[in-house]
């Protein structure tokens, strides 16, 4: 099994996320094509839904290849995950987060990098990183980097 691909972000497509296939005996750790593994990708598409809570953002993006729905935290100051960290640190976190919150837009197109995982028994990234894009052109970039990497690095079978 080679994990060369399990701690970057693999740049997917939608359609490509939703294919993954959860390892046996790792947790969180997904199977890419033939022989890749990983746990965290990227992803480039509109926003088509947008769910502000007090504790997370919900939204949702689609590439034209189908929709995945994205969780941004942004409880970094209340939550025990984060007391392990030092404070200025958590509130870096924190203010990095509200202001990715802020900008993310239904019709914007955005790039977001983060963990992929199952919840409910659907395919949902953790976003880390969300980057609002001003490049008309960055989807369809994104487009052909994921086919090259799909034939020359992920192995993926059409």
């Amino acid at each position: 099994m080679d994990r060369s691909q399990q701690n970057t972000h693999a740049k997917l497509m939608t359609r490509d996320i939703h294919r993954l296939t959860p390892s046996p005996t790792e947790a969180n750790c997904f199977s890419l094509g033939a022989i890749s593994w990983v746990s965290r990708v990227e992803t480039v598409g509109t926003i088509v839904s947008r769910d502000m809570a007090e504790k997370f953002l919900k939204f949702s993006v689609d590439d034209g290849t189908g929709c995945v729905t994205c969780i941004m935290w942004l409880n970094q100051l209340t939550s025990p995950y984060f007391h392990r960290f030092d404070s200025s640190t958590i509130l870096l976190h924190s203010r990095v987060a509200r202001r990715q919150a802020r900008d993310i837009r239904i019709g914007a197109v955005a790039r977001v990098r983060g963990r992929v995982g199952l919840y409910r028994g659907g395919m949902q990234i953790t976003a880390t990183n969300v980057v609002i894009e001003r490049d008309p052109n960055a989807e369809i970039l994104h487009w052909l980097e994921c086919v090259r990497l799909s034939r020359s690095c992920y192995r993926i079978q059409s």
